[in-house]
């Protein structure tokens, strides 16, 4: 099983080297780190991803670069993986940008550059837990409608009539 990915976008390779460093040592052993130069090369990443079948769990990125606003790069990223979480790491953001992230996007969390390591590290950790919290609970959703879908199977092969009521008395089920 292929371990889900972290995604780091900055339009400055040493911000990028520093990032992959950090999340490399705490978090380089559950997750697969990748950057991306900019926008549009992020905006590629994704798709081969999704192509490889790849959950990306969160992605990090500026704000300000040359070839796309970070809003952008992130309301982009959202329409393609709507799961994934979303992390604004930038010291150059306007209120207009973080806005548009938040509602085109669901930015999760605003980071000001310089980050703390502890701040960053205790977001993307909480960030993780969400990720897989919502996954667990995807999960349980799925088997919860598959166990309705016998019960309803195995009441409708019933031959004698069975009908549910809730507390007010008012029918929720009758099989045939």
């Amino acid at each position: 099983m292929m371990k889900p990915v972290i995604i780091c976008i900055d339009d400055d390779q040493t911000v990028l080297d520093s990032l992959m460093r950090e999340l490399s040592v705490n978090f380089g052993d559950r997750f697969e780190i990748e950057t991306a130069m900019g926008g549009l090369e992020a905006l590629e990443l994704v798709e081969d991803l999704l192509i490889d079948e790849c959950e990306i769990a969160v992605v990090i990125a500026d704000y300000i670069m040359p070839d796309m606003k970070g809003d952008e790069v992130l309301k982009r990223i959202h329409e393609r993986s709507p799961n994934t979480l979303k992390i604004m790491l930038t010291g150059q953001a306007t209120i207009e940008g973080v806005s548009n992230a938040v509602n085109s996007a669901q930015l999760y969390r605003y980071i000001a550059k310089p980050w703390e390591s502890t701040q960053l590290n205790f977001t993307l950790q909480e960030a993780l837990k969400i990720y897989f919290l919502e996954h667990q609970l995807a999960e349980q959703n799925i088997q919860l409608r598959a166990s309705e879908r016998r019960l309803a199977q195995f009441l409708e092969a019933m031959p004698i009539g069975v009908s549910v009521h809730d507390a007010t008395g008012k029918t929720t089920y009758a099989n045939r």
